[in-house]
């Protein structure tokens, strides 16, 4: 398991590799479909996401005791991004991208360029995500996108993924997709 630190630099990025288990501590950042909208279309975010984190993720957090908790933190489908992401990604410095189900050709291509990779993140565990989140530093766009829109801001500690497309155009959702289609022309002769 690689311990990553954040902020992460670029060479340190580049140093991951498809099938890397990597465990996060530091800051991350949440985005869905209203914040990469707002970002595509100019709005101004912010934050500094230069050598940091984007989590696909529509938390459940709720306030007790005037704290916010969170208390389901699971991936979303990043897929939905992609029309966005390259953009985000070439504009904003993010090093990690951390989501479900991988993204796009055109996305991994910035990838390559700017030095950035895609953890995937485990689907249907989003209480056992909660747990690393040692706290929320904030929110931003509340208001205006709703809880499960709204960019949160979560102090995490051993957030663990596996690096599924990395800098340097592997991707593990190609490769099983190439051996799927390997096999099954060799199953059907």
């Amino acid at each position: 398991m690689k311990q990553i630190l954040l902020p992460i630099d670029e060479n340190q990025v580049r140093s991951l590799r498809a099938g890397d288990a990597i465990s996060i501590s530091g800051l991350i950042h949440t985005g869905r479909d209203k914040f990469h909208k707002f970002f595509a279309d100019g709005g101004k975010i912010g934050v500094d996401f230069n050598g940091g984190a984007l989590y696909h993720c529509g938390p459940v957090v709720i306030k007790e005791n005037g704290i916010w908790q969170v208390k389901a933190a699971g991936p979303t489908t990043s897929v939905r991004e992609n029309p966005y992401e390259s953009a985000f990604i070439e504009k904003s410095g993010v090093r990690l991208i951390i989501g479900k189900g991988g993204m796009d050709d055109k996305t991994h291509d910035a990838m390559k360029r700017f030095g950035c990779v895609y953890v995937q993140a485990v689907g249907g565990a989003a209480a056992l995500a909660a747990q690393a989140v040692k706290s929320v530093d904030g929110v931003d766009f509340l208001e205006e996108f709703g809880a499960a829109e709204a960019c949160w801001h979560f102090n995490v500690e051993d957030f663990t993924g596996i690096v599924a497309m990395d800098s340097l155009g592997n991707s593990l959702f190609k490769a099983v997709a190439d051996y799927s289609s390997k096999r099954l022309l060799e199953l059907l002769g």
